[in-house]
């Protein structure tokens, strides 16, 4: 995977949005992992949709609870372990 965006908070939506679109125009191969309340940006269906194009997009389970509670979560629930796999993975990482 040549990038990973890691989203740690609710507030880094529209930018993770852009970047991922950028990647897709791009033909870069992308994935992102969700952590902390940054799985909130998970409720932009817009983002979702973004999202999507991503190799991989996974939500810790733990802060998906925490910060939606029994909402269906749309991407794949998953833990601070498929972080670190996606961290091996990634030629770059971008964290926000």
């Amino acid at each position: 995977m040549n990038l990973l965006i890691v989203i740690s908070t609710a507030q880094s939506g529209p930018i993770a949005d852009a970047l991922g679109r950028a990647a897709q125009r791009a033909g870069i191969t992308w994935g992102v992992f969700f952590t902390n309340d940054g799985v909130c940006t998970l409720s932009d269906q817009n983002f979702v949709e973004t999202i999507n194009g991503a190799s991989k997009a996974i939500a810790c389970a733990e802060s998906w609870q925490q910060h939606m509670g029994e909402a269906a979560c749309p991407v794949e629930a998953g833990s601070q372990t498929n972080n670190s796999a996606l961290v091996g993975e990634a030629e770059h990482i971008v964290s926000l």
